[in-house]
């Protein structure tokens, strides 16, 4: 008989707690604005944050106010941003955009101050010892980048310094908000040119040569071979105008320290 009565008030308690639920469902429900829905389901759903909002719900609600552009989304990228744009009556244009590393000091060419015994992350090498390797602006290589990742897009390989897959990565940006080196930033997906791959803004000639093999020495080599005008020093280092540059390749194959690259 025991057993039948704790059965018996199980089902009671179950049926009347359902019924609650029933009530206040009916009494505190939430309209959904449909354009809210609308914008979630065409969302990626990685609630990356590279938006600038609390996730996917918070920008489709944001999106659907008007409080957030249509082309925010940018884990979804151009495919999204259309779609986003179609369900809010407006046109858009959207670029697509790829993370990128701007540092060749692999253990190869920086090498390490010494042995590291503190936390294994970037932010807290940085602010412990400023850096691991002997340039100060060399990628630390504990992967703060690569734990933020929402899509596998990069990771610190054996040489010690981060990569990006250009295939996975949907250009969010927040590998680039977390990296305390600030070398991180994002190019146009579809570009195809000279990529300047040192972070260095030293003036420092001798230090930069003894700290990294492959940093940018400031010689304008690349500036004064480009004949399309597309490399200019800017506080130090080339930056590329790739709405000029060709891909031709004449710096990347001029520069003494390979410091540029074609990507």
């Amino acid at each position: 008989m025991t057993i039948l009565y704790t059965v018996i008030v199980a089902f009671v308690l179950a049926f009347v707690l359902g019924v609650l639920l029933g009530v206040f469902k009916k009494f505190f429900y939430v309209p959904v604005d449909p354009t809210v829905e609308k914008i979630r389901s065409v969302l990626s759903g990685g609630n990356c944050g590279g938006c600038g909002f609390p996730g996917c719900d918070g920008f489709a609600a944001a999106c659907a106010k008007g409080l957030a552009p249509v082309d925010g989304c940018t884990a979804g990228g151009v495919a999204t941003a259309k779609k986003i744009a179609e369900i809010m009556g407006q046109s858009v244009s959207v670029e697509q955009k790829v993370a990128v590393v701007a540092c060749g000091g692999s253990k190869e060419h920086s090498a390490v101050k010494g042995e590291y015994i503190g936390i294994k992350s970037c932010a807290a090498a940085k602010q412990s010892i400023n850096g691991t390797k002997m340039c100060a602006w060399a990628c630390i290589g504990f992967g703060d980048c690569a734990e933020a990742c929402k899509f596998n897009a990069i990771a610190v390989k054996e040489d010690g310094i981060a990569h990006v897959d250009a295939a996975r990565c949907t250009g969010c940006g927040v590998c680039v908000g977390v990296c305390p080196q600030k070398i991180i930033t994002r190019i146009p997906a579809a570009q195809k040119g000279a990529h300047v791959n040192c972070s260095n803004r030293s003036q420092n000639k001798p230090s930069i040569i003894k700290n990294c093999k492959s940093g940018c020495i400031k010689c304008g080599k690349c500036e004064r071979t480009c004949t399309k005008n597309a490399v200019h020093l800017v506080d130090g280092l080339p930056v590329v105008d790739y709405a000029l540059c060709n891909a031709c390749g004449d710096c990347v194959n001029g520069c003494p320290t390979k410091a540029l690259v074609l990507v």
